[in-house]
């Protein structure tokens, strides 16, 4: 059983480990769907500022910082947006908002990864990339101009550079424009209207083919017509700014923090449940094993019960054999005394007689004892004055006292109490003459009774013999357990065996300076 249930405590911990893991791959599939909103949001934004394929850096970074910056925000609040880059074809940044630090080189390498504090995610930016059949549709981030483009000069910084001028052409003051040189004057009033149009500039042979005029056309190779701000440049430069600048991908570095509360609340989570599934199986296991143990308990019970009527039943046949004996040698006894007192027989008869009576009178009051210990104790209650009782048993043992010297008094309070008379004297007359056994010669002997609330008393029965030790205070109470040569060992099983049935208790203890002391508490006391 214990086997079945560890083996439901292990499934119950993979079947959480199970949980967790998804619990997990569902948080991490959170973050992967805020980062494809945030995506698709800024594709969105990039095609609104599109303008003839090109984005002003001017007008994109304002929107990245929002973004970044912006926690009012729903998707950058929830997914905790802490840096965002716009990438080239290579992978390199072009554009980025935030913390910088989370877009190093060697984390734009792989698609997804994830730290202990961040992850980044590497994305496609709709409608800026290049397409399934090779075809481009280049969107290009056009950095600042500088300050003096509007002061009538061109761009001349280093995405912008300076060309010469070709055969034929001048380079008009401030601006980074040419005229042609070689124009025909001006028509005169006969001549034809078409003549008026200036003609082409003649060819260069010398210019390198992919060095194309301004006016040509200024088409790239995808087909798209070049923004006017990018007419002046030739194929080369312009394939060098598409290279550097034109809109390939998206990184976002997002905080993993709410993810990792997640993660660690439901790890907490899942130990307390398997904990509490680990304290069900132990306290099954328990109540299994003490359903076990209760039915082996009562098993045993029934045969206790059986072995305690059967030793009843050999308790009232030792009885009864004891009782039987006792005639017999009551029979012996007496003829032995007859023996001895005949005037004619031997003195070697007459103490061999004396010995047989007093060897039959310790067998008498062996069976005697045994026979009251056995005996079944009906308690027939009286009002009994615990004085005079103590009084009259004192009497029936004057000849020892005397015999040894001894001083017994009686102290304390009168109290009547509620006992049967025949037992309680039988009780008195055990606990006197075991102390007087024990008292040396001129010992003293005390009766101290007491009320010890206004239902109850206690009786203490003190001497100053040599007093028990501590090792046989609860064993002199077992049956033929005695320190006495001459004791039979049932003396002070039957005062035990009495005082239960009273409802009463005894104990036994050390008296200073010396002796014992046989205590007697929850004396009911009478009317």
């Amino acid at each position: 059983m214990s086997t079945l249930l560890v083996s439901a405590w292990l499934v119950v911990v993979v079947w959480q480990v199970e949980e967790h893991l998804r619990v997990v791959e569902a948080a991490r599939s959170d973050l992967r769907n805020r980062a494809h909103e945030i995506a698709s949001t800024l594709s969105a934004v990039t095609r609104a500022l599109r303008f003839r394929g090109a984005i002003f850096q001017e007008r994109l970074e304002p929107v990245l910082n929002e973004l970044v910056n912006n926690r009012t925000n729903a998707l950058v609040r929830t997914g905790g947006l802490n840096a965002l880059g716009l990438l080239n074809t290579d992978g390199d940044p072009v554009v980025t908002a935030g913390n910088t630090n989370l877009l190093a080189r060697e984390i734009l390498t792989q698609r997804e990864r994830w730290s202990d504090h961040y992850v980044t995610f590497v994305l496609p930016v709709e409608g800026a990339s290049v397409s399934p059949e090779g075809a481009t549709n280049p969107t290009v981030v056009i950095p600042p101009f500088p300050r003096n483009l509007t002061n009538g000069g061109g761009p001349r910084s280093r995405d912008f550079p300076r060309r010469e001028p070709r055969p034929g052409e001048t380079s008009l003051p401030g601006t980074n424009e040419f005229a042609a040189t070689n124009y025909p004057p001006p028509p005169t009033n006969g001549e034809a209207a078409s003549e008026l149009s200036p003609p082409p500039p003649p060819r260069d042979d010398n210019r390198p083919p992919d060095d194309r005029p301004p006016d040509s056309g200024d088409r790239s190779r995808g087909g798209n017509r070049r923004p006017p701000w990018m007419r002046g440049m030739s194929d080369t430069e312009f394939k060098a700014l598409i290279a550097k600048r034109e809109l390939h991908g998206l990184v976002l570095a997002m905080s993993t923090e709410n993810y990792r509360e997640l993660c660690q609340h439901d790890v907490w989570l899942r130990c307390i449940i398997a904990f509490f599934a680990g304290i069900s199986a132990l306290g099954a296991g328990l109540a299994l094993s003490n359903n076990a143990r209760t039915a082996e308990l009562q098993i045993r019970l029934v045969r206790a019960s059986e072995l305690n009527s059967h030793l009843k039943e050999l308790n009232l046949a030792a009885a009864g054999l004891a009782h039987e004996t006792r005639n017999p040698l009551n029979i012996i006894r007496g003829l032995a005394q007859m023996i001895s007192r005949q005037p004619a027989a031997p003195a070697e008869i007459r103490d061999q007689s004396k010995t047989i009576v007093d060897q039959t009178d310790k067998v008498t009051a062996q069976l005697t004892e045994f026979i009251d210990y056995s005996r079944p104790r009906e308690v027939r209650r009286t009002n009994l004055n615990l004085t005079a009782a103590i009084n009259e048993v004192v009497r029936t043992v004057n000849f020892d006292v005397g015999e040894k010297k001894l001083r017994v008094d009686t102290l304390g309070e009168t109290l009547t109490i509620q006992a049967d008379e025949q037992l309680l004297r039988q009780v008195l007359f055990n606990l006197l003459f075991n102390a007087i056994q024990a008292a040396d010669t001129g010992g003293h002997i005390q009766f101290i009774a007491k009320r010890t609330s206004a239902t109850e008393g206690e009786l203490e029965i003190r001497d100053d013999g040599p007093g028990v030790p501590p090792e046989n205070r609860q064993e002199i109470f077992k049956p033929y357990f005695t320190t006495h040569q001459k004791g039979t060992g049932l003396g002070l099983a039957v005062v035990q065996q009495i005082i239960l049935a009273h409802g009463w208790e005894i104990e036994c203890r050390g008296n200073e300076p010396r002796g014992a002391v046989f205590r007697i508490t929850h004396l009911k006391i009478g009317a």
